[in-house]
Formats: C-alpha cells, sequence, structure tokens
C-alpha cells in the first residue's frame, strides 16, 4: 500500500494529477475499508434481537421476510377450522394427545376470542367442521391418521341429512362456541373428508362473500390447519395465522404442533397470537 501511494505521489506535479491521485487514493480505500465495513454490518444484524415464533410471540429478525397482512373491512373473515368437541373437549376422542398442546396454547379461550372479536365487529366467520357418514367408513384405502379417525369413531355422524346423535357428540361444536356459530350470520361450509379445503365449498363461500384475505384458526394444527392455508394460498388467498388459537397432537416421538409452526412462518403472509390479531380486527372496524 505504501509503495503504491508512494509511486502516484511522486509522479504528481500538477492540480490535475493530485485530483486523479486523490480519486485513486479513495477508491483504493474503499476496496480495503469495504468489506470491513460489510464484515461490520452483518455482524450488527446479528447482534439485533432475534427470535424465532412461538405459539404466543411472533418472530422477530428471524431471518425471513415478513410480507405482513392489512385486515380490510368487507373483503377479510376469520376462516375456523373443525371448532368441535372430539379435538378440543377432554371428552373428545383425541384430547389424550392434542390435549397438552391445547392447554399450553390456551387454544379453547383463543378460539372463542376470534368469535367473539367478529361478533362485536361483523366480521364474517366460515366455519369448515370435519365429518364422516356411514358411507365414509366403506373407503377401500385410507392415510396413517384417515385410519385412525375412522377406527376411533372421530366426528362420525350417521347421515349427511339428519342431525340424529350430534348433539353432545364428538361431531358438535363446543358448546361455549354455540352462540356464535349458530347466530345465523356465521356461514358453515359442507364437511371437509382428510385435512383440507379441496373435498368442500369453503372457496366458493368465500369468493361468493368477496373474500380474498383470511385469518385462519382452528384445529388441528400440522393437519386440518395447515392444509386449509396450503389449499386457501394455493386458490389466491391471503392468509395469515393465529398461532396460539390452533394445537397439535404431540406423541412420544412426534410434535405435530412444532412441525405446523415452522410451516406456518415459511408459507403464510404472517403469524401472530390471538391478542395481537384481536385487536388489530378492533383497529380496522374502528377505521
Amino acid at each position: 500500500m505504501n509503495n503504491i501511494l508512494r509511486n502516484f505521489y511522486g509522479r504528481c506535479t500538477d492540480i490535475g494529477s493530485l485530483v486523479l491521485t486523490a480519486v485513486t487514493f479513495l477508491a483504493l480505500l474503499a476496496v480495503i475499508v469495504g468489506p470491513g465495513m460489510a464484515l461490520m454490518s452483518v455482524v450488527q444484524a446479528e447482534a439485533a434481537p432475534s427470535r424465532a415464533a412461538t405459539a404466543t410471540t411472533p418472530p422477530q429478525n428471524d431471518g425471513f421476510p415478513e410480507p405482513g397482512f392489512v385486515i380490510a373491512e368487507g373483503s377479510t373473515a376469520i376462516v375456523i377450522t373443525d371448532p368441535q368437541i372430539d379435538f378440543l373437549s377432554p371428552k373428545g376422542v383425541t384430547w389424550g394427545v392434542v390435549g397438552k398442546s391445547i392447554t399450553e396454547n390456551g387454544t379453547v379461550e383463543n378460539l372463542e376470542a376470534l368469535f367473539k372479536a367478529a361478533d362485536e365487529t361483523g366480521m364474517p366467520v366460515f366455519v369448515s367442521p370435519h365429518y364422516y357418514y356411514e358411507h365414509d367408513h366403506k373407503w377401500k384405502f385410507e392415510g396413517t391418521l384417515e385410519t385412525l379417525m375412522h377406527n376411533i369413531g372421530m366426528f362420525d355422524r350417521p347421515h349427511a341429512l339428519t342431525l340424529e346423535g350430534f348433539e353432545g357428540s364428538g361431531a358438535d361444536w363446543l358448546e361455549r362456541y354455540k352462540p356464535y356459530i349458530n347466530n345465523g350470520k356465521t356461514v358453515v361450509t359442507s364437511p371437509h373428508k382428510v385435512y383440507g379445503p379441496d373435498t368442500n365449498d369453503l372457496a366458493l363461500q368465500l369468493r361468493k362473500a368477496g373474500v380474498n384475505k383470511v385469518i385462519l384458526a382452528g384445529m388441528s394444527s400440522n393437519l386440518c390447519t395447515e392444509s386449509h392455508m396450503r389449499g386457501l394460498i394455493e386458490r389466491g388467498f391471503e392468509v395469515m395465522v393465529v398461532t396460539d388459537a390452533t394445537a397439535g397432537a404431540i406423541t412420544e416421538h412426534y410434535d405435530g404442533y412444532s412441525a405446523s409452526l415452522t410451516n406456518f412462518r415459511m408459507i403464510a403472509s404472517a403469524i401472530n397470537n390471538t391478542e395481537n390479531t384481536v385487536k388489530a380486527i378492533n383497529a380496522a372496524y374502528r377505521n
């Protein structure tokens, strides 16, 4: 470096040469200092607070973009998957594997908070339920958890055209949600049969209502909820997921909720907790 500068200054005999020398020196300085400054920027970024998403806290500086989700009155709706006894009640057939996640996330209470916020503001709500009728038990092939659900009689109803035995069954709504679902305004779609909305009329009902943005919650996180997120996004809807208004099965070897949380973060436009989501709903409708 010294030899280079000495050589330049030794040949500087006029103002033009001095100017050229100064410019050249600054260019050399930028080459030398630039990488160091870039390294400092990286170090500073790494030193900034960083936090992965959890059920109750949104991500922060976790290395992924945050596209965001703006609630728009008239074109945004809440979609809730499977708010049913078999998932959300200790009396339900899956409580042994989902109960821990539901309790830790406060899922039952958080779903009610979303229902209540929608009821108070007039935000539309769509419920996408899961029902199995007698003819569904005659399927010739099934996936792993389809087989399990059929074996334990999950979401069973005798027939599509009767509510016989529905009240209080595992297919019924949790009692605390009934005032919000049976209010004459909430849209209850036809049942999805596996996990996603591909097998029901949810997308049609949303489009007919002028909805293109969805706040998604419900059960079960890595099955129906995640499948609805994927299915709706594939059909051109903008989706955010309320991370503590869902829960997943946790067994000795597998954690369904953790698996879904990663995918919610990587796929949805935004993820957030119930408290922040309710505040955003109320703010949107005040405007």
